[in-house]
């Protein structure tokens, strides 16, 4: 299991310390959610804040879009060179064409679903995307409650990569601490995105081992 704590939940006013924090504790990427307060109702990090992030860190960036305009924003953060640049199916119309777009400037697109948002909606596009984010929270705002029917989503999404043959991540992120891990790497998971358990936490090293299933 992977690792991707979300900096939506660190502490702002110490927010270099916080990430030199969590790579020592061993984050494996940084979800860094980025919001234009019209696809969802808040605001978060421009690039300016997320190229001086790059440079304080060798954790490879996880850049997960909430945004209306995606094209305009993709082209913002592709110079920063992110390991992943995700985008809500539900956002954009011509997804497979946006993927490829990403994928050749040497980042590996992603595409995320709404809890609401069926897998049915992304299965002709598996051969486009190197990971599909499943959102287990309404997205907007961290700290919300784990929706249950996402344990569902993973086996149906996790059945179809291993029908296919294809070599696909699968990300889940909201509301996920240490009770959940379990059932979310059994159901199929293989990056966990956790911003409250690890950075409301005494001991991030212990919080994401805990993630991991190491004890």
């Amino acid at each position: 299991m992977y690792v991707a704590p979300s900096i939506l939940s660190a502490n702002f006013l110490r927010l270099e310390e916080e990430i030199k924090a969590i790579e020592q504790a061993g984050a494996d990427l940084l979800h860094i959610d980025v919001m234009d307060g019209y696809f969802v109702p808040n605001l978060t990090f421009g690039p300016c804040v997320i190229e001086k992030i790059s440079s304080i860190t060798n954790v490879p960036l996880d850049v997960h879009l909430m945004v209306k305009d995606v094209v305009k924003f993709v082209d913002f953060f592709i110079p920063l060179k992110p390991k992943f640049i995700s985008f809500h199916i539900e956002a954009e119309n011509h997804p497979i064409r946006l993927c490829e777009y990403i994928r050749s400037q040497g980042i590996h697109p992603a595409i995320v679903l709404n809890p609401h948002t069926p897998i049915d909606s992304i299965k002709h596009m598996l051969e486009f995307v190197d990971m599909i984010l499943l959102m287990s929270v309404n997205p907007g705002f961290g700290g919300q409650k784990f929706l249950p029917l996402i344990y569902e989503k993973i086996r149906e999404l996790r059945e179809l990569i291993d029908r296919k043959n294809a070599k696909v991540f699968i990300e889940v992120d909201g509301g996920i601490n240490g009770l959940n891990a379990s059932e979310l790497e059994a159901s199929g998971a293989d990056i966990l995105v956790a911003g409250n358990h690890i950075f409301s936490s005494n001991d991030y090293a212990s919080a994401i081992k805990s993630l991991k299933l190491e004890f």
